[in-house]
């Protein structure tokens, strides 16, 4: 993933000569054909089908998708790739963290292990792809991607199979009405998670324009930020099973807050770069502990409560995309009164979804 998708975009207008318009209808489609695929293969995945096979589904069809990406040049073969191929891929990442939490019975730091690789790959594979793009072109960036997904595919069909979850686990489940507050928790990270993304995606367009910085300047915050990821996700995954996630989860809307108000303020560099902590902490919180609070509150189906994590950071990005063409009319600065916004709505709605949730996880019977 941290090969292919951060290139897509400049793919299709540099290689492929895609107009704006066509641009747009794939970075639509393309999401929404994997909120549909990973729904889909969520509910195989808690039924009868193993999940070691549900990943390696998703490595066969990666290694055709990017291998057609790699030889392919017309759109429309390329979106109907995307929409079909690409779309199985991209319900790995909620399929691993299911098997993670499926592997453990129950919560534990293997999913905020995984979690915290996820950011070491992201460190690592941006750049690696670009020296990659620059030395052997497109054809190498997603020929190297295939490989990868093939070597998903391999490992998969090599983990062991789960052991069957006892009938009576040691724990008490969660004894407010988790379902009734599922949709307010899934509202609120839609609005969090886009605005992560909307921030993100943003920083580079804010620093150079609004800060008169340079594109070595962005990259350096943003890789402060993922090495300061790495750690705190560590930390906070291990504090997660000792405190409410709920709260956690809170705490991180809150800090948001903090990180997108004083953002908008910023008139240096050095003042990016020092809220980068922050930031880390909010993604950290959010998009770390995250993982396990939606596997909680739905503990009989990881595979459908991580899916539906994994939705709500695709389609707050769809709306984190449209607010970024908004942001290019009004001024880069805008980019953060719309995150400060959206934070406020996913921390009203976490708090709302609190009054349905009493206990936001199972508490050990020791």
């Amino acid at each position: 993933m941290a090969f292919a998708l951060p290139f897509n975009s400049l793919f299709l207008t540099t290689e492929v000569k895609v107009t704006p318009l066509q641009l747009s209808v794939f970075l639509i489609a393309s999401p929404l054909a994997s909120v549909v695929a990973s729904t889909i293969l969520g509910k195989l995945s808690d039924g009868r089908v193993q999940r070691r096979y549900t990943l390696a589904a998703g490595g066969v069809a990666g290694v055709i998708g990017y291998g057609l990406f790699a030889v392919l040049r017309d759109y429309w073969l390329l979106l109907g790739t995307a929409v079909i191929f690409v779309a199985i891929t991209s319900s790995l990442l909620p399929q691993l963290f299911a098997y993670g939490r499926q592997v453990s019975q129950g919560p534990s730091m293997v999913v905020s292990v995984l979690r915290t690789l996820l950011s070491v790959a992201w460190v690592a594979g941006p750049p690696l792809a670009a020296l990659v793009v620059a030395n052997v072109g497109w054809v190498g960036l997603y020929g190297a991607t295939a490989l990868l997904q093939l070597g998903v595919a391999v490992l998969a069909l090599l983990l062991p199979v789960p052991a069957a979850e006892p009938e009576e686990t040691p724990v008490v489940e969660e004894t407010g009405h988790t379902r009734a507050g599922f949709p307010f928790v899934a509202a609120a990270f839609v609005f969090l998670q886009g605005s992560v993304g909307l921030a993100v995606g943003g920083l580079p367009l804010f620093v150079t324009t609004e800060l008169k910085g340079t594109a070595g300047d962005a990259g350096l915050a943003m890789g402060l930020c993922a090495a300061l990821e790495i750690p705190m996700m560590l930390w906070f995954g291990a504090l997660a099973n000792r405190m409410s996630q709920h709260k956690l989860v809170v705490i991180g809307a809150a800090i948001s807050l903090s990180y997108h108000g004083l953002m908008l303020f910023t008139h240096a560099v050095w003042q990016v770069l020092s809220l980068q902590v922050l930031h880390a902490t909010v993604i950290s919180l959010v998009m770390g502990v995250g993982i396990t609070y939606f596997q909680s509150l739905d503990p009989g189906r990881p595979g459908h409560a991580t899916t539906i994590f994994s939705n709500t950071q695709i389609v707050g990005g769809m709306i984190s995309g449209a607010l970024l063409g908004v942001s290019q009319q009004l001024g880069f600065r805008w980019i953060y009164g719309f995150t400060l916004t959206m934070c406020v709505f996913g921390l009203t709605l976490l708090l709302v979804a609190g009054r349905f949730i009493r206990r936001s996880e199972p508490v050990p019977l020791r």
